[in-house]
This record gives C-alpha cells, structure tokens and sequence, in this order.
C-alpha cells in the first residue's frame, strides 16, 4: 500500500428549486499523486461494443457482462445504455466541459448525461408505457442530470438558493479541522451541507451539525448528488431503512444497484481489478485506503469516463482538497496508471 503521511423534511420551495434547476473517508496524508422498437437484437458479451451495424434507424440490442439493453440511431452508435436491476442510465446529448482549472490541468469533455429511471431495468422494459414517457422527457433533453448535480459543489461552483433561502448548491467542504490542525472531521452528510434537519422514509429525523454547514465528506457527497438532488431514496445509516447507505463501505456492500465490479482477492485489503473497461459514466467507485478501517471500503466517488488525455477520471470529496473535487491533491482523480487512488481502486456499482 502507497504510504500517506500523518420523504424528508425539506421545504416545498427546495423541491421546486431542485426540479426547476433540476463512508468516510479515512485520513492520511501523501505527496503522490424515440423510435418504433423492433426486435431486439443478437446478445453478445463485448462490454465496449459501442459501434453497430447502420441500419438506417434505432435499433434495440441486449448486452452481457452486465446484462443490459442498448439503443442504437441509424448509424448504429450506441446513443441510450440501460442497465438490467439499476436505474442509472446513460443518454448521449449535447457536448459539455467539465474542468477546475485553478486547481488541475484535467478537463472532461462528454456527451453523456447520467439520468435516474423511475423503477429499475428490465429486459424490455423499453415496451413499456412508464418508460417510453420517460425516454420522450429525457433523451437530449439538458434539464440538469448526476454530471450537472456533482460539479454544483466543486471549487468555486456559484451559490444556488431555493425561495427560503435556503442553499442547496455551491462549493462544498470536507469538514473543519480537528484539535491537531492536520486531520479533518468525517462524517459529514448532506443534511449538514444544507443545514437542515432530514425525515427518511423509515421515519428517523436526522440533525446537522452546525460545524459543518456546507460539507460532505466522501459518502455524503454521494448521497447529496444522487438521494438529496437526484432523489434515489436514501437510508437513515447502514442498517435503517431501505436505499443508499450512509457509509462508503455500506454502499459497497448493500444490495441497492448492480455490483459493476465485484470485490476479488482476500480481506482484508482485496486486490486491484484488472480491467475496468466494464465501468459506465455514472458508476459509483469504492476504494480501499486505511489498515485501520478492517475490511471495510474507505473512500467512494463518481466515474465520469475519460479525460481529454484518456485518463479514466472520477470526482469526489476528500479531506486533502477540502471538499469535492477532480483534482490532483492527495493523489490524481484516475483509475489508471499507478496513482495513489488506481492502486487502491477495489469495486463499482450501477445504482
């Protein structure tokens, strides 16, 4: 291992603002870095096909590893990826940039948009009604989508305020510093971003602590972009209620979403995956980075897919930046290479 030193209570205008606009992470310091269906098509088990036959119009194709179902336009480039037991689903759109340039040189430039279904795939699930509404909403549409969510809270991301004044966006924080002026406070959710106290769905009323206004540390970011804006339910804790997790290593755990990447080698420290080629935009990752955490899964974050170097890139929250982040502090944002964070990339899941 690479050595380092050292239905909730939120007021109505929120929701409108939200749908107008539409873990922890351990401590250690280091210097490292909308067409006719028809039938669908043969399935094969190339987890990149990305490139098909022409055929003149969209054409449905069912996938492997994991099991999915692709939609093709005329040219046969894939232009939709739905992904059977996860609502995450990938459309391709309108070009955007995705940089912090007073803080790394890495810059995303992507045409996909990361969108929530209302229910999980299934396989033709694309014949159905609730699905074809969704689709007619959503496919090139850029009402704000997960990519959109998670860069409201980078480095200089503008404050965002619901009639309330309430803020709901705006650069985040990892979380003050403790006595020793070196390490950082962790958990850190996203009701103490907002500063408000939460109701999930099992009843349990969560209260932020008014030290960490405006914060989230790695699970809790997660938690903001995809529960609090996107609106996947979300659990109380670990263990109360049903949806995402409060910890990282919950996440990685928990049976919600669709194991991408699945945990190999032994525990406590696993071993890194060997091909990542599997992993989509939108996918959560989970790192392993503290003997003093057990078995358990330290750090997580967003998959964004390659940079314009093509590097695969992530965002996250963490202690060394102060918040989130595709930055190089405390190591670069990449699954590739030999970086701190690609040594201790262990799994990823599709929620």
């Amino acid at each position: 291992m690479p050595k380092r030193k050292g239905r909730p209570v939120v007021h109505a205008a929120t929701v409108l603002a939200l749908l107008a606009s539409s873990a922890y992470f351990t401590y250690e310091l280091r210097k490292d870095e909308q067409a006719k269906k028809p039938a669908a098509q043969s399935v094969t088990d190339n987890a990149l096909q990305n490139s098909g036959e022409a055929t003149g119009k969209q054409t449905w194709e069912r996938l492997n590893n994991p099991a999915r179902s692709v939609l093709r336009d005329d040219k046969g480039e894939v232009i939709a990826t739905f992904t059977d037991g996860a609502r995450t689903a990938t459309l391709k759109g309108s070009t955007r940039t995705f940089s912090e340039p007073a803080i790394t040189k890495t810059k995303v430039v992507t045409d996909d948009w990361v969108r929530l279904l209302p229910e999980p795939w299934t396989k033709d699930a694309d014949n159905q009604q609730w699905f074809k509404e969704w689709f007619k909403k959503y496919y090139r549409s850029e009402e704000d989508d997960i990519f959109a969510f998670a860069f409201q809270y980078t480095p200089g991301a503008p404050v965002k305020k619901d009639d309330q004044g309430l803020q709901y966006a705006g650069q985040a924080f990892y979380g003050p510093f403790k006595a020793d002026g070196v390490d950082r406070y962790e958990q850190t959710d996203f009701y103490d971003y907002l500063g408000i106290p939460y109701t999930f769905r099992d009843g349990t009323t969560m209260y932020p602590q008014t030290d960490r206004l405006h914060s989230v540390d790695c699970s809790g970011y997660l938690r903001l972009v995809y529960g609090y804006r996107a609106r996947y339910p979300l659990m109380a804790a670990d263990d109360k209620g049903d949806g995402l997790p409060r910890t990282a290593d919950g996440m990685a755990r928990g049976k919600e979403g669709v194991d991408i990447i699945e945990l190999q080698g032994p525990s406590p420290w696993y071993v890194r995956p060997k091909n990542t080629d599997v992993l989509q935009p939108g996918d959560l990752l989970f790192f392993k980075m503290d003997h003093r955490t057990a078995n358990h899964m330290d750090h997580s974050a967003i998959y964004l897919g390659l940079d314009t170097e093509g590097h695969k890139v992530f965002v996250s929250s963490r202690k060394e930046q102060n918040g989130p982040t595709i930055g190089d502090q405390g190591g670069v944002s990449r699954l590739d290479g030999n970086g701190f964070y690609a040594q201790l990339f262990r799994s990823a899941k599709r929620l």
